[in-house]
């Protein structure tokens, strides 16, 4: 069975997913706020999250874009919206199920299992890459990376931006891109986002913007991963 973090306001609907899911076997977490699933995620990596859109401090689709910026987690959406632009918008901003309440605890355990499985399947078709960019070393499969015989201490995103960048070695990788790919969002007004990150993983990698050894940044359009001269 999963770890399930359940994100719903309704403190009735939420008593009753609960016990719907524990007596199915699931380990669930419940909280009623956006910012309470964001901590939740940040702090204890679950299975599966369940995510109601009508949230009391914000709006589920903002939820769902933030969720994405720090896990890669299943994630099910579960609200009375049913119209097809937000299911559509929803899905390709992440979402890897819909579910249009008012639904049963066994509709939800199916979706749930049917999920689990499909990633799982995704997980064992691929194959942990080890990359190597001069001294750098970047192992996906075991979250690590290491400059020399010395590991580097990353946070979650400074690795998978990383790791991106090392997959593709003296490629220029775009703002637009990361944001998309590696933080999963929309690629407008989050340039912060990426200097920051980018900052940071430089100090690590022993280099800085004006003094660049590995993370080289190409004015104008993006940054490449390159072995020192």
């Amino acid at each position: 069975m999963a770890t399930v973090l359940l994100v719903e306001d309704d403190h009735v609907v939420r008593g009753a997913m609960l016990r719907s899911l524990a007596d199915r076997g699931h380990a669930v977490h419940a909280v009623g706020t956006a910012l309470e699933a964001l901590r939740r995620v940040a702090a204890e990596t679950p299975d599966l999250v369940v995510l109601d859109l009508g949230l009391p401090d914000l709006d589920g689709s903002d939820a769902l874009r933030m969720l994405r910026g720090i896990t890669d987690v299943p994630i099910i959406i579960a609200t009375a919206r049913d119209d097809e632009q937000t299911v559509v918008r929803l899905l390709r901003a992440g979402a890897d199920d819909y579910m249009v309440k008012p639904f049963t605890g066994a509709h939800l355990d199916a979706r749930i299992a049917t999920v689990l499985r499909r990633v799982g399947r995704a997980s064992r078709a691929a194959q942990p890459a080890v990359y190597e960019v001069g001294e750098l070393r970047v192992d996906v499969g075991e979250r690590s990376a290491a400059l020399g015989d010395q590991p580097l201490a990353l946070t979650r995103k400074e690795f998978d931006l990383l790791a991106y960048l090392a997959a593709r070695p003296g490629r220029v990788v775009s703002r637009r891109e990361l944001l998309e790919e590696v933080w999963r969002q929309p690629s407008v007004g989050e340039d912060q986002t990426i200097d920051v990150h980018l900052y940071w993983l430089r100090r690590k990698l022993g280099e800085s913007a004006a003094k660049p050894r590995f993370l080289r940044t190409v004015r104008g359009v993006g940054f490449r991963l390159v072995a020192p001269d």
